[in-house]
């Protein structure tokens, strides 16, 4: 018991000594400063941490060195060491997204008084302070609360004062239906001391305040439907920012920090717009602006293809938009953003010096973690190991999503069998009304190589456990039927087939297949009878060709039911037809939990019966060059065993991956 005391009372001196390290968190009285003196203060921000605590991937129950807080925390020391003056912070996106959020939601649920694991790491971090994603309302308000430590005024939700994280949690742009007012705390300012340089070149302790706000996509209400309809309200990013900088700078803040959890995005602003941190620069007062959500690396320079390599105000190599300050520290845990905010004493208080700024991102690549961090959490990743290791079913042949841009659904079929299984058993209980149409399921590939080699789904043959079913089935999404007709699956599919660049026959230069800023989500294959060509010489919207549903062709007004998920259906992806409003119905249960249901009933599952299930195929085209697209390195022999035989290898990159060529004209 002593030992046990002692090791508690360490590891909350070690959480307390985290928090301080970076900057002094009561403010000193400050020497009288002159013109002239001059400070940096540099923001660091992890985004899209996804519950991935662990340098783990509980889907292959292996080690992924790639990832995880406590290589990241690795990072965050070492820039405390760098710099004099540090201040950390979330974008969000953070409790939702591993086997390891599943199970401390929805397996094991953590009572009042515990602690989240990737909360317990954030504190042991010493975060300043942090913003809520969308991801955090999947699992409803009611456990948001809670494990958010905030009582919520909201309809049906029980008013617990719980154990939340130790640092400030703000959200400026979402507020209860019942009251009116703001779910979390709208905007903080944060008091702390800065060690200073003078103009005659002396170094002084002086205060500072840093006024920091929060804001997450409008679409919760859409995506969350279920979670939040009736319960709460939204407002804008650029109009929340409008109501609360000017009460920000009122309260004395020296630098406003916009935390954001949205990318950029400089199409016309609306409050719908999904990721409006372009838009949220250019609102007066704000001084930084750190980014999150679309999953990827802001400033890039080292990218020549990078998205913000040409867009209007954008500068890519210092990472300023609109001339503010801004990073998007990528997801996972896989990197650290970096903002290096140049201070300057005018006119009595602190002013950003916007010139003198920049920002950059610091891979976890190479680094070890923080062993700290896995000792704080071992019982929980403990237990979610174990929980996933539980068997459902069999399979003989291997499951990937390797190849599933050119053709191999197996991983997809698989999903859209659960999906429909359970929506034709729900609609002959509860709505015979639709009991004659017919049933489609609608699945992606949650993971096909946007994040890299190891980013696919890979179940090998035999046994089939829980970890299999959430490889498959990455998120919690909950399962949702729509009604649309034949135009609306067209209209459909013509969205997904924009994962492919448009080939030119003629073209004797290599060319490559797939868009890999298209996310990999958003390429929904249609199955259950239905059997399609893809056409990628023509025009974005005119691919889907010779379409059928048992050997018919789709008439635009046939009707069908497609089974999907509670974010796609609500509009999730700008999916054309798709907008919440032709639910036909919304399960209390996920889309994972159908799987799980489904594979335990089969008990067997067979290539013959789901890994050759072809619903779709390139239009047969002779092209003058190779056509070549990305993939894993190795996996030739999972094409052909896939029937795949157009498929062969052009190189082994040496990172993991390889190019493929694929012959159009077979």
């Amino acid at each position: 018991m002593q030992t046990m005391k002692r090791w508690l009372l360490a590891a909350a001196a070690a959480a307390f000594l985290a928090g301080c390290a970076a900057l002094g968190h009561v403010p000193t009285k400050s020497a009288q400063l002159a013109p002239g003196a001059h400070a940096q203060l540099v923001l660091l921000e992890t985004t899209d941490i996804h519950s991935n605590v662990m340098s783990y991937d509980y889907y292959k129950l292996a080690e992924d060195k790639t990832i995880g807080l406590e290589r990241a925390a690795t990072l965050v020391h070492a820039a405390r060491k760098e710099f004099t003056n540090t201040m950390l912070f979330d974008a969000g996106d953070t409790i939702q997204g591993t086997v390891l959020a599943d199970y401390e939601a929805q397996v094991k649920p953590v009572a009042c008084g515990q602690e989240l694991a990737v909360y317990k790491a954030m504190d042991a971090l010493g975060y300043d302070a942090a913003t809520i994603g969308n991801h955090e309302f999947n699992y409803g308000l009611p456990f948001l609360s809670q494990v958010t430590g905030t009582a919520f005024d909201v309809t049906n939700v029980p008013v617990e004062h719980c154990k939340g994280p130790d640092f400030p949690l703000v959200l400026s742009n979402v507020f209860s239906a019942k009251d009116g007012k703001p779910l979390y705390a709208p905007w903080k300012v944060l008091a702390r001391t800065i060690k200073t340089q003078t103009a005659d070149g002396k170094t002084v302790e002086t205060p500072i305040k840093v006024g920091v706000l929060g804001f997450t996509p409008t679409w919760i209400l859409d995506w969350d439907k279920r979670n939040l309809d009736g319960k709460v309200t939204v407002m804008g990013v650029v109009e929340a920012a409008q109501k609360y900088v000017p009460e920000v700078k009122a309260a004395g803040a020296d630098a406003v920090v916009a935390i954001c959890h949205c990318g950029l995005n400089p199409a016309p602003y609306s409050e719908r717009l999904e990721n409006a941190g372009w838009h949220l620069a250019g609102v007066p007062g704000v001084d930084v602006v750190m980014l999150g959500h679309s999953h990827d690396v802001f400033p890039n320079p080292a990218d020549a293809k990078s998205r913000y390599a040409h867009m209007p105000e954008v500068d890519n190599a210092r990472g300023l938009v609109r001339g503010v300050p801004a990073v998007m520290g990528n997801y996972f845990g896989k990197s650290l953003g970096v903002i290096e905010l140049a201070l300057v004493w005018n006119d009595g208080h602190w002013q950003v010096d916007r010139a003198a700024s920049k920002s950059e991102v610091r891979s976890v690549k190479g680094t070890t973690a923080d062993e700290h961090i896995a000792e704080l959490v071992k019982d929980e990743h403990a237990g979610a190991i174990e929980y996933v290791k539980t068997p459902i079913g069999r399979s003989d042949y291997d499951i990937s999503t390797y190849f599933v841009a050119v053709g191999d659904t197996s991983a997809l079929a698989l999903v859209n069998a659960a999906e429909r299984d359970y929506a034709q058993k729900y609609i002959k209980q509860n709505l015979p009304q639709y009991a004659s149409l017919p049933v489609l399921g609608a699945a992606s590939p949650f993971k096909a190589g946007f994040g890299g080699p190891n980013d696919y789904t890979d179940v090998p043959a035999g046994t089939l456990a829980i970890n299999n079913a959430a490889d498959l089935y990455l998120y919690p999404n909950t399962l949702t039927a729509v009604k649309v007709n034949g135009a609306g699956v067209k209209a459909w599919l013509e969205k997904s087939a924009g994962w492919f660049h448009r080939i030119d026959p003629a073209k004797h230069e290599t060319q490559e297949l797939v868009n890999t800023k298209f996310p990999t989500y958003n390429f929904d294959v249609l199955q259950g009878d239905l059997t399609w060509t893809i056409d990628v010489t023509r025009e974005l919207g005119q691919r889907i060709v010779d379409l059928k549903y048992r050997g018919k062709p789709v008439r635009d007004d046939a009707e069908f039911i497609v089974v999907t998920n509670n974010y796609r259906a609500a509009g999730g992806g700008s999916f054309p037809g798709l907008d919440g409003g032709n639910t036909v119905f919304s399960a209390p249960d996920t889309n994972r939990d159908a799987l799980i249901g489904f594979v335990r009933a089969q008990r067997e599952i067979t290539r013959r019966k789901f890994g050759d299930q072809r619903s779709w195929r390139f239009a047969k085209v002779k092209t003058a060059g190779p056509i070549i697209f990305t993939s894993a390195a190795g996996k030739l022999d999972v094409a052909h065993a896939a029937g795949l035989k157009n498929i062969a290898l052009v190189k082994d990159n040496g990172d993991g991956t390889a190019a493929y060529s694929i012959d159009l004209s077979h």
